[in-house]
């Protein structure tokens, strides 16, 4: 059932129009002679089709199509102005105010008819067309979703393959993206950012998976030629990720290629220093080292957290961005949650042969 409202302050005219309405199929009539009702009624319920008369005591028909533009469900139904022959002014500023078409006083019925039909089907198109619209969205946020979800697991299976190869853990990568975010939010950066920044955090060492693994699973210090090697882990991961069009993974290869450089201009690849480094390497700069010295390695004992947060103050300016090290350390209840919530699992001892 379409629905057609009326209003006309001349209520033998309004029982004309509504007698003109009943005739047409599956059509219901709403009339109104006073123009605040019928904006209410627009407020309150969907319409497929406005007829008005421009000559009204109270609300001219132009100022109450204005105020009816101003609902946004009504944005896409046809209005029909009621109108005197001569008044072709009238007809030119209604045009511009979105009036579809016209009807010359005294209304004929057959004209009515056939006017106002062909406005029904009209509105009928518009909503089927929206409604295939929303449904083609949904279908693509859906396959979208999916597409991302797919893409978010390869990338997490390369990223866990990179980690089982060193002395890094699933954990690990939970806690650098948690303690970025915990830092993305102090710095006041827009939620899907953050939402960007916590999953592309877990990439940062995916160039790993090109390092040798007698250089990657060496316990004691790395020699000069080994450290060169290692190096170039931040280049190799940028070059993996690269060439993705994904926002993630764009991400993902900045991450990679910048979360080594110092705010001073000292850390590598490309020694960049302070704002020359992007924003989501200095986050994770400041995420990965602190989680490192505060986790458990073969060839070292973690940290005490307290002791951590003090190195990150005596290095801020110089390997961390100032800026990240306070919005850790000005969230340190959340941080110390997180670090106690993904505690890594004690390490087994060894079964004697």
């Amino acid at each position: 059932m379409q629905s057609v409202l009326l209003l006309d302050d001349d209520p033998l005219n309004l029982q004309w129009l509504q007698i003109l309405v009943g005739r047409l199929s599956g059509v219901q009539a709403l009339a109104f002679q006073d123009p605040q009702e019928a904006l209410a009624c627009a407020r309150a319920q969907p319409l497929d089709l406005v007829v008005v008369d421009y000559l009204m005591p109270e609300m001219s028909g132009l100022q109450f199509i204005a105020a009816l533009g101003a609902i946004d469900a009504m944005a896409d139904v046809p209005v029909l102005m009621i109108t005197a022959h001569d008044e072709k002014e009238v007809r030119y500023r209604a045009l511009e105010a979105g009036v579809y078409d016209f009807l010359p006083k005294p209304v004929d019925a057959l004209e009515f008819a056939a006017r106002a039909r062909n406005m029904l089907r009209l509105r009928q198109a518009q909503v089927r067309l929206n409604a295939h619209a929303a449904t083609l969205e949904n279908e693509v946020a859906a396959a979208t979703a999916e597409l991302r979800e797919r893409e978010r697991e390869t990338i997490m299976a390369l990223v866990k393959a990179a980690g089982y190869r060193d002395y890094e853990t699933g954990a690990h990568i939970s806690r650098v993206g948690l303690y970025a975010d915990v830092i993305a939010q102090g710095l006041g950066l827009p939620l899907e950012q953050q939402a960007v920044l916590r999953e592309a955090a877990a990439m940062h060492d995916i160039g790993k998976v090109g390092i040798p693994d007698h250089i990657l699973c060496k316990p004691g210090r790395l020699d000069d030629a080994e450290m060169a090697i290692m190096r170039t882990h931040p280049q190799l991961g940028h070059d993996l990720l690269k060439e993705s069009s994904s926002r993630l993974l764009q991400a993902g290869a900045t991450i990679a290629l910048t979360h080594h450089e110092k705010f001073d201009g000292s850390g590598y690849p490309h020694g960049l220093a302070g704002e020359a480094i992007p924003l989501l390497g200095r986050i994770v700069a400041v995420a990965d080292v602190f989680d490192a010295l505060t986790s458990q390695r073969p060839y070292k004992k973690p940290w005490p957290m307290e002791d951590a947060a003090q190195y990150l103050r005596e290095q801020s300016g110089l390997h961390f961005d100032p800026a990240c090290v306070q919005a850790l350390l000005a969230a340190w209840h959340q941080v110390q949650a997180i670090g106690e919530r993904l505690a890594d699992a004690p390490a087994a001892p060894a079964t004697p042969l």
